[in-house]
C-alpha cells in the first residue's frame, strides 16, 4: 500500500512559498528529474533496507501518478500525486510512477539500499 502525505506550508511572501518536512534519514540521498511520460520504478520492496522500509519520496515539483498493487493481496490502485508531496511506498508493494509532466523528486534513500531490497516480476499482473 501507499500513502501520499501533503508537504505542509509554513510561509508565502513576494521570495515565493516555504514547505516543512521532518525525517529520521541521514547519510546519502537520490535527488531525480523525469521528463513527463517517462515511467520509474517498476519493482517492491521487501523491507530489508531500514530506508526501503517504508520507501518514502518527496515529490518536490511536478505531478505523477502512482500505480501499485500489494503482493501478497488484493489491494491495489492509483493515485496522483501533487508537488509537494511525500510519497510512502510500504514493503510489499509494487509500484510504478508515470511522469505527467516534468518532476523533481528527493528520495530519503540511497543507492546502495535499493540495490538490496528491489525487485522485479515478470510483469505487473503476475502476483505470484
Amino acid at each position: 500500500m501507499i500513502e501520499i502525505i501533503p508537504i505542509a506550508k509554513i510561509g508565502e511572501d513576494e521570495r515565493g512559498v516555504t514547505h516543512y518536512f521532518n525525517t529520521d534519514r541521514t547519510g546519502e540521498f537520490i535527488l531525480g528529474y523525469r521528463k513527463a511520460g517517462s515511467v520509474s520504478a517498476r519493482h517492491y520492496h521487501k523491507g530489508i533496507s531500514a530506508y526501503k522500509n517504508p520507501e518514502r519520496v518527496i515529490l518536490m515539483k511536478g505531478e505523477a501518478t502512482v500505480n501499485w498493487f500489494d503482493i501478497n493481496g488484493e489491494a491495489s490502485g492509483s493515485d496522483k500525486i501533487i508537488a509537494p508531496a511525500m510519497l510512502v511506498v510500504y514493503p510489499y508493494t509494487w509500484h510504478e510512477v508515470i511522469a505527467d509532466t516534468d518532476f523533481v523528486m528527493f528520495e530519503l534513500n540511497a543507492l546502495n539500499d535499493g540495490k538490496i531490497d528491489t525487485f522485479q516480476l515478470d510483469r505487473p499482473a503476475d502476483k505470484s
